[in-house]
């Protein structure tokens, strides 16, 4: 400190703008009044936060073939559904809305349309009191 004279002007507190900052309409307007160097390149696809996964699973069902197919719900399983709902007196929506999953969720395991999740299948049997895996399906849910 010693070396500094009575021209060094020093700033406390004061912090360098943010890239964000730089980047503004009015920031780069200041930057062309002045003459400076300007960079100004778009980014393809930039500031997204895209997941690429589901391009890999719709590729994946394109190819789907007699041999190659996504295994669906059993009809026998979709019966026992409807059947362990019914008996309840509930609609597809209350049975979704006691398992915190969608409608459209029961109804695609209804009809046979669904790809079976082992955690919905426990929730269904949780709700209706029925099995719906194993060699005893139908079979009420032992506690």
């Amino acid at each position: 400190m010693a070396d500094a004279g009575f021209e060094d002007v020093t700033y406390i507190g004061h912090r360098p703008g943010k890239a964000s900052q730089a980047r503004s309409k009015q920031a780069v307007n200041s930057a062309m009044r002045h003459g400076s160097e300007l960079d100004t390149s778009k980014k393809f696809g930039g500031g997204g936060n895209k997941q690429f996964s589901a391009n890999k699973n719709t590729a994946k069902l394109d190819r789907e073939t007699e041999e190659l197919h996504h295994k669906t719900v059993d009809h026998a399983v979709s019966v026992l559904i409807q059947q362990g709902r019914q008996a309840k007196g509930w609609t597809q929506k209350e049975l979704a809305t006691k398992m915190n999953e969608k409608p459209q969720i029961i109804n695609d395991y209804e009809a046979g349309k669904a790809i079976p999740n082992q955690q919905v299948l426990g929730k269904l049997e949780r709700c209706i009191g029925m099995k719906l895996r194993g060699k005893d399906k139908g079979m009420p849910l032992s506690k």
